[in-house]
């Protein structure tokens, strides 16, 4: 004997209101799948543009250990390096001790692509090995793509120790 509240039966089609109700449980269901998953990406889109990084100095050695007119690699700890981030959170810059006994830093970055630049000291030149992108001394472009100089960071002397603020480093 058949009942009146019999489930439906392969290939028999369902109620409209069943049917109603399950399309707006998928609707609802991959709504929420959707908020799991967009949140966290919205998140770190909009994050940087929210909240800015706090200005970092790191020290890089005593100011007695660099030489008047010397150009030098110095490492650093990166501004905000991830926790499994090890030795790739260590960054450096060219630091050089002016005459006057200031102290200017450039990016080992390339302005063009970010290649790590070389100071030749014989040449009183920076060189960018990946597409010959060359500076002078003093950071400016001196030939190559480059768009514009080596980006410089500023440099201070406090308690006796050259420190550099520790930033991201702006590539074109």
């Amino acid at each position: 004997m058949a009942s009146e509240t019999q489930e439906p039966s392969r290939g028999e089609a369902l109620s409209p209101e069943r049917r109603r109700f399950m399309g707006r449980l998928s609707i609802a269901l991959s709504a929420v799948a959707a908020a799991i998953v967009g949140v966290p990406v919205v998140g770190f889109i909009l994050g940087p543009l929210i909240a800015s990084e706090p200005d970092v100095w790191r020290t890089v050695g005593a100011v007695d250990s660099f030489k008047p007119g010397a150009t030098v690699s110095v490492s650093f700890l990166d501004p905000s390096p991830m926790a499994w981030a090890g030795v790739a959170a260590m960054t450096a810059a060219w630091l050089r001790r002016l005459e006057s006994g200031g102290f200017v830093a450039f990016s080992v970055n390339c302005a063009h692509l970010g290649c790590p630049v070389r100071w030749l000291p014989k040449a009183d030149l920076f060189m960018c090995p990946c597409h010959g992108g060359v500076y002078y001394a003093d950071g400016s472009v001196a030939a190559g793509p480059p768009p514009r100089g080596l980006f410089k960071y500023p440099v201070r002397v406090r308690a006796g120790q050259v420190e550099i603020l520790a930033s991201a480093v702006p590539i074109e």
